[in-house]
């Protein structure tokens, strides 16, 4: 039964992640610059709050919904999620993320006028920052937003939180998260989310992938031991969204 259980969170963990690349990237990529109705910079951060908010809903209660190596780090470095889990959910998260990139090109080379050149929602800095934004820059702003992305998930699954309303918070969360970041890296705060797209542009988009890998991490690390030097009282080791597991754990 455990071992069931652990497989059917490997795999929540890859739908989750494949629909969230999907859904965001593929807003970005099909519909951002759609002609007189393209959603825009606004629609492409709503897509990706939308898809982890779906999803938070959706398989919350089987895997925590982590989606995000960043995440699953963060959490655990927050006391919250079990070491020995963490390479068998980000290995899920990568597989499902690549998926969706080459499902979404797929699709989106059967249009006219595709150039995966163009940048397939891979993220970048310097020149192929959608601002034009450095180095350190990009670093600095994929360090902070992952941060406060884990304190974000960490206050709303606390179990002192509003019960039911952590997928909300989290989703518009990432939102804010797109709104501030687009310009200076096309956002990733989620490794997995940017190996997908790097993979399919390839050459500098897996050049530059490391720093959507080391940032992000780093980051996720940083906003969970954040959280839990300022939270009143642990927390029991739970996987995400599981609230009765931490009252039971009380009781």
């Amino acid at each position: 039964m455990t071992n069931e259980f652990h497989v059917r969170k490997f795999f929540a963990e890859l739908i989750g992640t494949f629909w969230l690349v999907f859904a965001g990237c593929g807003s970005a990529v099909l519909a951002a610059k759609f002609p007189e109705v393209g959603i825009g910079l606004l629609g492409v951060a709503f897509a990706f709050g939308l898809s982890v908010l779906t999803m938070a809903y959706a398989i919350g209660h089987i895997s925590g919904c982590h989606l995000n190596p960043a995440v699953t780090f963060g959490l655990t470095a927050g006391g919250r999620f079990p070491i020995g889990q963490i390479l068998p959910y980000i290995v899920a998260q990568v597989l499902g993320a690549i998926a969706a990139a080459y499902l979404l090109f797929a699709i989106a080379s059967g249009g006219p006028g595709f150039d995966v050149a163009q940048g397939f929602a891979a993220n970048g800095y310097g020149d192929h920052s959608p601002g034009k934004y450095s180095l350190l820059s990009g670093f600095l702003s994929e360090f902070i937003l992952t941060m406060m992305f884990l304190f974000i998930i960490m206050g709303s699954t606390h179990g002192k939180a509003p019960v039911g309303f952590a997928p909300i918070a989290i989703g518009l969360g990432l939102t804010l998260i797109h709104l501030i970041g687009i310009p200076i890296t096309n956002v990733s705060v989620n490794p997995a989310r940017s190996t997908g797209p790097a993979l399919v542009v390839g050459g500098w988009a897996l050049n530059q992938l490391w720093l959507f890998w080391l940032a992000p991490i780093l980051g996720g690390i940083a906003g969970g031991l954040l959280y839990r030097f300022v939270v009143d009282r642990p927390e029991p080791e739970i996987v995400g969204y599981d609230k009765a597991r931490v009252r039971q754990s009380r009781a």
